[in-house]
């Protein structure tokens, strides 16, 4: 019996929830999923990240998703946005990671443009900024079907204090 999952239609987004720190733990705790990220996060920092989506619902800040899908609406993975600074501009930021048993089905690019959506109808920014490493040629794929317009190479922190080069995808809501 393989590993990998195939996901069934359909595909939805919920609400980041207090149970859903597995999700956190499977992507951003994982070797394979955080390669180009720096590598895989200690629970510490998963528990604060965990704690951060939380604390994103109702703030005006932003929103976590889980990714959901199959019948029993299994998750997937996750997909947020959030308030930041670019450029001197107020915009928002965008992240997605998506658990490995369901890569390679286009979960990300199917979550990405549902949670785009939410950030229009937040009506809060105008453009949205995703900053893929330029290596991440997955994730650089799913700013291109999304919709999202490369406006150049640049380099940011991330984790905070590791210097990498990323792609400035975006996208005009």
């Amino acid at each position: 019996m393989s590993d990998r999952i195939v996901a069934a239609e359909p595909l939805e987004l919920r609400d980041w929830a207090a149970g859903d720190l597995a999700v956190v733990e499977g992507t951003m705790g994982a070797a394979t999923a955080t390669r180009h990220l720096g590598g895989p996060e200690p629970a510490a920092k998963l528990a604060e990240r965990h704690a951060r989506y939380l604390a994103l619902a109702g703030s005006g800040l932003g929103r976590m998703f889980v990714i959901v899908t199959g019948p029993d609406a299994q998750p997937a993975g996750s997909v947020g946005f959030w308030d930041a600074e670019w450029a001197g501009a107020r915009v928002y930021e965008m992240g997605w990671s998506v658990l490995p048993a369901f890569w390679g089905q286009g979960i990300a690019t199917r979550a990405t443009v549902l949670a785009l959506a939410h950030a229009r109808e937040a009506g809060k920014h105008r453009r949205v900024h995703a900053f893929p490493s330029v290596e991440n040629l997955a994730s650089n794929a799913v700013c291109r079907k999304a919709g999202f317009t490369l406006a150049g190479e640049v380099e940011v922190e991330y984790p905070k204090g590791r210097p990498m080069r990323a792609h400035d995808w975006r996208y005009d809501l």
